[in-house]
């Protein structure tokens, strides 16, 4: 995985926890969806870039 990716995938999982939490605490159901989907999609392409670099070796 890149660095450019790694920080890309971190970011997008940092803005997930911001958003659920913003929803959360505006009571927010839409946002805090939004927010847990950002995260999932985060650590998703995580793994994905995991699994490429373990198929490089």
């Amino acid at each position: 995985m890149s660095g450019a990716d790694k920080v890309r995938n971190m970011a997008e999982k940092a803005k997930g926890h911001a958003k659920e939490a913003a929803g959360k605490a505006l009571g927010d159901k839409r946002l805090t969806a939004e927010g847990k989907a950002d995260k999932v999609s985060g650590d998703a392409k995580q793994a994905g870039e995991k699994v490429k670099d373990i198929a490089k070796d």
